[in-house]
């Protein structure tokens, strides 16, 4: 007898997904727990291990094709039963549409319908939309607060009742329309196309993947959205380095993992973070949304992309939980194994290009945060000491630059340079309950 393998749901907020990378051919047997095919999602690539043992009957769902979560992708069964190999369309409910309020001139733009802003729209549940399509609604103009700024149920009744008490709205394509945080396709000015290359050149032309094109919305979003200014502090790392010298060893055996250096700058910037608040905030229309949890994203660079896995309450953590949460994250991102509530809810993120040999670098922020910290490389280099009877010398020293890009709508340059110099002295001058 057939078993039904369904598209998992990974995670209350995502609505479909797309099929990567079957791991078995139709009529190759395969067993429990065993890698039956790859996913992605907006939030996560994954892994999805087989639910039984036994033979790939029959594909219902083709690589680069994507479905919504709960349709019927393949079938499993014995070896004895008939093979089929051509995908066919999954039966599933269709999703109603959203009718547009109003006709669009023939020379609008088309909408891209993978841009970010398109896929949150899509991303709504059929409820909301069936409720935007009775109300005339138009979703881009209504402010989402569910994961990654999509509109629930709860949003579409405000919004209804503020229409009804007469409250002032805006037009649906009004350019100055705080729409999902992003400014909307049809809102912005065509920018004339410039080829990307002249005809007769030799190039090599290939498609964006679904996570680089996340990736290429979620920046230009981020550029559009914050007003990005940048601080850069030179850090002197010589005493974090003899402390993790001396630790390492005894380090090991007692938390089972290897300490790095970053762990130590994950403590130090939960501390900042805990010392400004605001840092830890983010931005909801004229109010600011005080974060009370701190946590910590952590960016990983993959083959295939970028993904920015999340330690939760990292100030509740120690030295050694920092580095056993940090690594395990590491490890099971490139694996392909983290869960979709493991890479979201973050309140500040850190990336480290220092590991590449990067000095610095000023990285783009990840919205819907107000702050991103980047690490450079920590290199020997000689400099000036001042003892305390004032006498100078230079020495060598390891040295770190780290910079901070912020945005200015609620972080002002004197709260970034204090954030930061509190980072600093904390690394510069604490045992981090190692001595």
């Amino acid at each position: 007898m057939a078993f039904d393998v369904v598209m998992p749901q990974m995670g209350e907020s995502i609505a479909e997904a797309t099929i990567l990378k079957w791991h078995r051919k139709v009529g190759e047997t395969i067993g429990k727990d065993e890698t039956l095919y790859e996913i992605s999602t907006d939030k996560v690539d994954a892994e999805i291990p087989s639910p039984l043992g036994g033979t790939l009957i029959e594909i219902l769902v083709s690589e680069n094709q994507t479905v919504p979560v709960g349709s019927v992708v393949a079938r499993l069964g014995d070896a004895s039963e008939k093979a089929a190999s051509s995908p066919q369309p999954p039966a599933v409910t269709p999703v109603p549409a959203v009718t547009p309020v109003a006709s669009l001139p023939a020379s609008s733009p088309t909408i891209d319908e993978n841009s970010l802003e398109n896929r949150l729209i899509a991303k709504s549940s059929p409820l909301v939309r069936t409720m935007a399509q009775a109300h005339g609604i138009d979703l881009r103009s209504v402010k989402g607060t569910g994961i990654h700024d999509r509109v629930t149920k709860g949003d579409m009744e405000a919004h209804i009742a503020q229409r009804h008490t007469g409250a002032p709205t805006r037009p649906i394509h009004d350019p100055s329309a705080p729409t999902l945080g992003i400014v909307p396709a049809l809102a912005t000015p065509v920018a004339p196309h410039v080829p990307a290359f002249s005809a007769g050149e030799r190039v090599k032309v290939e498609p964006m993947s679904r996570m680089r094109k996340i990736i290429s919305d979620n920046m230009l979003a981020s550029k559009r959205t914050s007003a990005h200014v940048y601080t850069v502090f030179e850090i002197d790392m010589t005493s974090v380095a003899r402390l993790r010298e001396r630790h390492k060893k005894t380090f090991l055996e007692a938390y089972g993992t290897k300490l790095s250096f970053l762990p130590f700058i994950l403590a130090a910037v939960a501390k900042g973070l805990r010392a400004f608040p605001v840092i830890n905030a983010s931005v909801d229309g004229d109010a600011i949304a005080y974060k009370q949890d701190i946590n910590l994203g952590v960016a990983v660079s993959l083959d295939w992309g970028l993904i920015v896995p999340v330690i939760k309450n990292a100030d509740q953590l120690n030295l050694g939980g920092l580095a056993r949460s940090l690594n395990d994250m590491a490890e099971r991102a490139r694996a392909k194994q983290l869960k979709p509530d493991e890479i979201s809810g973050g309140t500040f993120t850190i990336t480290n290009p220092g590991v590449y040999g990067d000095v610095f670098g000023l990285p783009i922020i990840n919205q819907p945060q107000v702050a991103i910290q980047g690490i450079g490389a920590i290199v020997k280099r000689p400099v000036v000491i001042t003892a305390p009877d004032g006498t100078d010398s230079i020495a060598i020293r390891q040295m770190m630059f780290s910079s901070l890009s912020f945005d200015h709508r609620i972080i002002d340059g004197a709260t970034a340079d204090q954030f930061m110099s509190l980072i600093k002295k904390e690394l510069e001058t604490s045992s981090f309950g190692l001595e």
